[in-house]
């Protein structure tokens, strides 16, 4: 991201992580956080939500939303209360399955009672009507996450904490769904969303945009970001629906980069195994204070016109970090290293400067430099999960198992990787027990050394 398994096994895997993360539960009330130890209270224990139906009327002049958010989940434990995501905004009303639910707020939990018990395994509809003009949070390194008003919308961006700053959510990534989206917008105005877009339609100077995520996605990778776009549609020879959303200020340095979208996802898919989803694209918005690109799930947000470095950074994340998500944030490596590693390799391979000169100029800075500040697989606390051995000690850590293995074994991993947890979820522990597994080779000194250990490694 920023700076710098089977479908039909899905639900049963997400029970399994849900039940297996959470924090312990008392009695029949759904824990408040998934049990994350960087963002405690992130997430929700005692249910899976499979789809969250979201219907906004957002108008950029006011900064005013009003929302209709229709999640169906299925309980994971008996559950006479459960907590929601949910930032500011005011909510006018909340139903289970039609009927009118009690509910509170503290703090970033929506806590909803139900008239009646919710029996395990069961699958049930909640509805929240809310409205109001959300805003920012502020995420512990300082940077904005989550509805950022812009000067002609807002740009949606939502890791590792901003979902809930625009809609009710199970806000971590241990839990993924399935999305529609039904977005109002002034005329004139685009508002672009994941997935396949499926049309529009116009009446009294508004403009409802309509689309679908039909494969899994974490509520941070989720966006509906607003603005006047120009808008570029084609179908790859792949059968990818790209959809591309371009601010006019940003179009003409923008469109040379994007022109190469396609044979990016196709070197990718190449490398990685086939490509995940149905729809692919981009959003590239003006928004200056940002300062960061997310990868949402088929069509990464830019703050910007994007490098082509960026370009392949944030494609190579549908594969790493929005297809294989993370268990913990602490994890975060398994995104950011292996899309970093993603860009050395795009720049090996086309003529640039190879793997090892990148992984060379990275080594010879000094044992004081922040690239040995802290273990790329534990960085310490959310503060730190965005810094920079995240990124760049996460890479030379899949160079060295590169120089390790060996290129053909190497890239079989990866491919494993992606193709073992499709639309799952990954951690460090899974990741190098497959790299032993299809190496057979014992890997545990070197992930030991990169991987988990403070300082800079004695020599490369």
């Amino acid at each position: 991201m920023r700076r710098e398994a089977v479908v039909a096994t899905v639900p049963v895997a997400v029970a399994a992580l849900l039940a297996a993360a959470g924090p312990a539960t008392a009695g029949t009330t759904g824990a408040a956080g998934a049990g994350d130890p960087y963002f405690p209270l992130a997430g929700n224990g005692g249910y899976h939500v499979s789809h969250y139906g979201l219907t906004l009327d957002y108008d950029p002049k006011s900064r005013h939303l009003d929302g209709t958010a229709v999640l169906t989940a299925r309980a994971t434990q008996r559950l006479t209360r459960f907590d929601l995501d949910l930032k500011g905004l005011k909510v006018t009303g909340v139903t289970v399955d039609h009927v009118k639910a009690a509910h509170r707020r503290d703090g970033q939990e929506l806590v909803v009672t139900p008239r009646t018990a919710l029996r395990k395994g069961r699958t049930f509809r909640v509805t929240v009507t809310y409205n109001g003009t959300p805003a920012p949070v502020t995420d512990p390194d300082g940077s904005p996450d989550g509805w950022i008003p812009t000067d002609d919308g807002a740009f949606v961006a939502g890791e590792p904490q901003g979902a809930m700053t625009w809609f009710p959510a199970d806000n971590h990534p241990v839990d993924k769904s399935a999305y529609d989206f039904s977005l109002t917008v002034p005329e004139g105005h685009t508002a672009v969303a994941n997935g396949v877009y499926l049309g529009k339609r116009t009446a009294h100077g508004r403009t409802t945009f309509r689309w679908r995520q039909a494969e899994p996605m974490a509520a941070y990778l989720a966006t509906v970001t607003v603005g006047r776009f120009r808008i570029e549609q084609y179908t790859t020879r792949d059968g990818i629906k790209v959809y591309n959303a371009v601010d006019p200020r940003e179009a003409a340095e923008a469109a040379p980069v994007l022109k190469k979208l396609p044979s990016v996802l196709e070197w990718e898919s190449r490398l990685f195994g086939p490509y995940p989803y149905r729809a692919a694209g981009s959003i590239v918005d003006h928004a200056p204070d940002v300062g960061y690109a997310l990868e949402t799930q088929t069509r990464p947000l830019y703050d910007s016109a994007p490098s082509l470095s960026t370009l392949v950074h944030e494609s190579a994340h549908q594969w790493f970090g929005d297809s294989v998500s993370v268990t913990r944030w602490k994890d975060i490596w398994l995104n950011e290293g292996f899309a970093t590693y993603a860009e050395w390799l795009y720049t090996e391979q086309h003529g640039g400067r190879s793997a090892q000169q990148a992984f060379d100029a990275l080594y010879a800075r000094p044992a004081s430099d922040a690239l040995w500040a802290f273990p790329p697989a534990d960085p310490g606390s959310g503060e730190n999960i965005f810094g920079t051995p995240v990124y760049a000690r996460g890479a030379m850590t899949l160079h060295e198992l590169r120089r390790a293995v060996g290129d053909r074994t190497f890239f079989r991993i990866l491919r494993a990787w992606a193709s073992a947890h499709r639309y799952g979820h990954g951690t460090t522990a899974r990741f190098t027990a497959l790299a032993e597994r299809e190496s057979g080779k014992d890997l545990d000194g070197l992930f030991h050394t990169w991987l988990h250990t403070k300082g800079k490694p004695r020599s490369a």
